[in-house]
């Protein structure tokens, strides 16, 4: 059985790529040993040594986890507070840390000639 394969990395500017494949396309933010995919299965962070193989890689999903807690749970005896911030959103603080270092990126290419 034949198994058809599909991969490819387009750079758009510096620190930013495009990433196709067959399962669908992503977006990566970042420098070498540093970046975040934006894709469909989520966020994902990777942080590295570059050139030793060493890395340490996170994956936040999009999905709301309303679908995983018990299926006939009882409700809670207490409501929550209408203004209470949604826990884990602070996807925004890494998407500004992306756009941080890939400015930094481009000074440096700037400034280096």
């Amino acid at each position: 059985m034949a198994v058809v394969r599909f991969f490819r990395r387009v750079q758009i500017a510096p620190g930013v790529r495009l990433n196709l494949a067959r399962h669908g396309a992503s977006l990566s933010f970042g420098v070498r040993g540093a970046h975040l995919t934006v894709g469909r299965r989520g966020l994902r962070r990777t942080f590295g040594l570059p050139g030793t193989g060493v890395f340490y890689t996170s994956t936040r999903g999009w999905h709301s986890g309303c679908h995983t807690g018990a299926q006939f749970a009882p409700a809670p005896a207490y409501a929550a507070h209408p203004r209470q911030p949604v826990q884990g959103g602070n996807w925004w603080k890494l998407v500004l840390l992306a756009l941080g270092l890939i400015a930094l990126a481009a000074i440096g290419q700037t400034f280096g000639r």
